[in-house]
C-alpha cells in the first residue's frame, strides 16, 4: 500500500546501493512467488508470440514474473519444466500441452498447488480453463469463401490429429464441404506441414494431384505462406492459378505476396483471459472450469478468386 512515486524512489535507491530482492525469503512470508510459467510448443511460432504478449501484458499489470519453456512437443520435456515450476513454488502454469498430455500431468500439478489454465489445445477430462480459438467455425469459415468463389476441389494441407486443434479444423473444412454436397477425396487431405518449410515442401505433393484441386485451405498462416512459394517456385500464381487461405492472422499475412485470406484466431485474447484466469484463480475467485472459445473472423485479401483450371 504504497505510492507509486514513493515505490519509484525506493526502488531508485534500492538499486544504488545494490540491494537485492530476495524472492524466495518473500515467499516464506506470502505463501507466493509471483512466478508463472508459460510452457508452448515453440515460441519462434508468431502465433506463440502474439499469445505471450497478451500475457506478459496482463501479468505485468499484477507485478507477476513468468518463465517461458518451448516443449516441442516432447511430453517428457513438458514434465521437466513443470517439476521445475513446482520445486521454485510457482504460483501456476499456462501452458498449451504436448502432443499426448495426460490428463493426470495437470491433476498432478494442480492437487501440488500449481493452478493451470490452459490455451490453444484442450486435454480431454482436465477440468481446468480453457482459452482458445473456435477451430472447426474458422477452418468452415475459409472453406466456405472458396466453395462461394466457385471452388469444388479443396484440397486441406498441415495439421495433426494428435490435436485438438488439428482434429476441430479438418472437422470444420469436413462439415463446409459436406454441408455444400462437394465431395472430399482422402489424398486432398495432405496432413502433416505445420512450418513454412513444411508448407512449402507440401507445394509439390499439391501440384502433382492428379485431379488438380483448383484451392487449399492451409492449417495456418505460415503453412499457407510456404505453400504460396512452392507455387510460384512452380510458376503458378498464388490467387490466380491457385487460391489459398491461411489460419491465424499472423502480421506477416497481410504484407506477403499475395497477401493471404486467412482467419483471425484471437490469439491475443486468449493470451489476456488465459492470464487472467490465473491470477483470478490464485486470488481464490470462482473460475469457471470449461473451455471458453474465441469466435474467429475471416479476413478476405488477395490470396483466394474464382478457380481456374490447370491441364
Amino acid at each position: 500500500m504504497v505510492a507509486d512515486a514513493t515505490r519509484d524512489k525506493i526502488k531508485d535507491h534500492a538499486r544504488a546501493i545494490g540491494y537485492i530482492y530476495n524472492r524466495r525469503a518473500a515467499s516464506l512470508r506470502t505463501s507466493r512467488s509471483g512466478i508463472v510459467g508459460v510452457v508452448v510448443h515453440d515460441i519462434m511460432n508468431p502465433f506463440f508470440a502474439e499469445i505471450l504478449r497478451s500475457i506478459e501484458s496482463e501479468l505485468d499489470r499484477s507485478r507477476q514474473t513468468f518463465i517461458l519453456s518451448n516443449h516441442y512437443d516432447q511430453l517428457e520435456k513438458q514434465r521437466t519444466f513443470i517439476d521445475t515450476l513446482l520445486q521454485l513454488g510457482a504460483d501456476g502454469v499456462i501452458m498449451s500441452p504436448a502432443i499426448g498430455t495426460p490428463r493426470e500431468d495437470i491433476v498432478v500439478a494442480e492437487e501440488n498447488g500449481l493452478p493451470a489454465v490452459l490455451i490453444a489445445r484442450s486435454v480431454e477430462g482436465a477440468a481446468v480453463p480453457v482459452f482458445r480459438g473456435d477451430d472447426a467455425y474458422g477452418t468452415g469459415l475459409a472453406t466456405n469463401h472458396l466453395i462461394s468463389l466457385g471452388h469444388k476441389r479443396i484440397a486441406m494441407i498441415g495439421g495433426t490429429d494428435q490435436t485438438s486443434t488439428g482434429r476441430d479444423r479438418y472437422q470444420g473444412y469436413v462439415r463446409a464441404m459436406d454441408a455444400a454436397g462437394l465431395t472430399m477425396e482422402p489424398h486432398w487431405r495432405i496432413a502433416g506441414p505445420r512450418t513454412k518449410q513444411a508448407g512449402f515442401e507440401a507445394a509439390g505433393q499439391f501440384l502433382a494431384l492428379k485431379d488438380h484441386p483448383t484451392a487449399a485451405v492451409c492449417w495456418n498462416d505460415l503453412v499457407a505462406i510456404g505453400l504460396m512459394n512452392g507455387i510460384a517456385r512452380a510458376g503458378l500464381v498464388p490467387g490466380i492459378d491457385i487460391s489459398v487461405t491461411g489460419y491465424d492472422d499472423l502480421e506477416e499475412a497481410a504484407i506477403a505476396t499475395p497477401a493471404l485470406t486467412t482467419v483471425w484466431n484471437g490469439q491475443r485474447e486468449v493470451g489476456r483471459r488465459a492470464a487472467r484466469a490465473l491470477l483470478d484463480k490464485l486470488s481464490g475467485q470462482p473460475v469457471n472450469p470449461s473451455q471458453e472459445l474465441i469466435r474467429p473472423e475471416l479476413h478476405v485479401r488477395q490470396s483466394t478468386g474464382k478457380p481456374v483450371e490447370r491441364q
